[in-house]
């Protein structure tokens, strides 16, 4: 078996609306390393998009998931329900940063989360308005897309979207849009587009994923959460990408000073299984109701099992302080290199969610530099993920289970490949 074979199967077989970056085929994978089929070996600092928290195959993560395999993998929670779905839902209660008691429902995808969030927030309210950010991403789903706020490659040819959804601008230092600039939007948003008595929700990513790691300042945030109350509206962090210790918390939103109503989750959730949540204040929980909120895979019993286990790791190998450690040391890494990569224009994250954004000489996004860095990368073995409005940003997604040497291994690839 062979790339080359494979990759013309794939062409044949799948349409090309399904964007694939790279052009081998993994046959395993084992902590931060993966393996393609003809043999040649990766650093993974993709990570399934900051999926693998925890990494490729954790043991003990395999072996959450072979128990339950033994015992049943499908009843559909709604049907015949499970103690493990329960168990889950009461660790993420009590963990999220919810202001008093809170609710967990668990659904399959992160987009599936959004939409989720959606439907409670609109029952909780009896308002139909949303509002969100530039810059977000909040999946491909048709409330998905209308959320998200990027339209390339995300939303063309596939409008109208939903309606009663507006967007503001999100603060980006390293783009001018200071804190004031964009509340001050957000304030005309409301005089111009629609009267803030008819908004359910805003939502937003506390660090902005595919918008290019962008993190949201603290005092926005407070100043979101003062809007919300003023206004009667719910707060929504999307933490689908931040959350399970990536940020150097288990929810990013553990370092502000304020909190959500709801928070979405996925990806590193399950290290890999499709699994995803709501969690919330109890009463706006329970504003669906029942048969309003589910789904026939929702809560699937192998992925909360290996959800379980995800949690267990976190406490375990203390992988927020990890995170922390390998952030620090990845930022210096990088601003040590601003003399001799001038195409460096901002080097930004919060825990392990790093990024770098590239200019070029006359202070423009540099996005074929992010490419060219990228591939650079990819020919000598390292996985490297670009974002960002303009692609002109290159996001870090290592495992935080890394070895200390394989990641050393990893800066000196990158290394290479920035002064290419």
């Amino acid at each position: 078996m062979s790339n080359a074979n494979l990759q013309e199967r794939k062409n044949a077989a799948t349409p090309r609306g399904v964007g694939v970056m790279c052009d081998f085929y993994a046959a395993r994978a084992e902590g931060a390393e993966l393996w393609d089929v003809e043999g040649r070996r990766f650093i993974d600092f993709a990570a399934g998009i900051a999926v693998l928290n925890t990494g490729h195959r954790h043991p003990k993560l395999v072996a959450a998931i072979e128990a339950q395999l033994k015992a049943f993998t499908h009843t559909a929670y709604q049907i015949v329900p499970y103690e493990s779905y329960v168990a889950l839902a009461e660790k993420i209660n009590a963990r999220a940063p919810i202001a008093g008691p809170a609710k967990t429902a668990f659904f399959t995808t992160g987009a599936e989360a959004v939409e989720n969030a959606v439907k409670i927030a609109r029952a909780a309210t009896g308002r139909t308005g949303l509002i969100a950010f530039a810059g977000g991403f909040h999946g491909r789903t048709m409330m998905g897309m209308a959320l998200t706020g990027k339209v390339a490659p995300y939303k063309v040819g596939f409008g109208p979207f939903p309606g009663e959804v507006y967007h503001a601008p999100f603060p980006n230092a390293a783009h001018g849009v200071t804190v004031d600039a964009a509340l001050a939007a957000l304030h005309t948003l409301f005089k111009a587009d629609i009267d803030p008595a008819r908004v359910a929700a805003i939502i937003l990513e506390p660090v902005q994923g595919e918008g290019g790691f962008n993190v949201a300042p603290p005092e926005f945030m407070t100043a979101l959460r003062e809007i919300c109350d003023q206004h009667g509206i719910l707060l929504i962090a999307d933490e689908v990408q931040t959350g399970f210790a990536r940020t150097g918390s288990l929810f990013a939103m553990d370092q502000y000073p304020v909190k959500a109503d709801l928070i979405t989750m996925a990806k590193s959730l399950a290290g890999g299984m499709p699994l995803s949540g709501v969690v919330g204040r109890k009463d706006v929980m329970d504003a669906p109701a029942p048969g309003g909120l589910g789904g026939t895979y929702a809560g699937n019993p192998l992925a909360v099992a290996s959800a379980l286990a995800v949690l267990e790791v976190i406490d375990e190998e203390k992988l927020c302080e990890r995170a922390r450690a390998l952030g620090d040391k990845l930022i210096s890494f990088l601003n040590a290199r601003r003399d001799a990569v001038p195409q460096i224009a901002d080097v930004r994250g919060l825990g392990s969610m790093v990024a770098v954004e590239f200019n070029d000489a006359a202070g423009q996004p540099d996005a074929n530099f992010a490419k060219k860095v990228q591939q650079h990368a990819l020919n000598n073995g390292l996985l490297l993920l670009t974002c960002g409005t303009y692609g002109n940003v290159i996001r870090f997604l290592y495992p935080l289970t890394i070895a200390d040497a394989l990641f050393d291994e990893a800066l000196a690839k990158l290394d290479a490949a920035l002064k290419q």
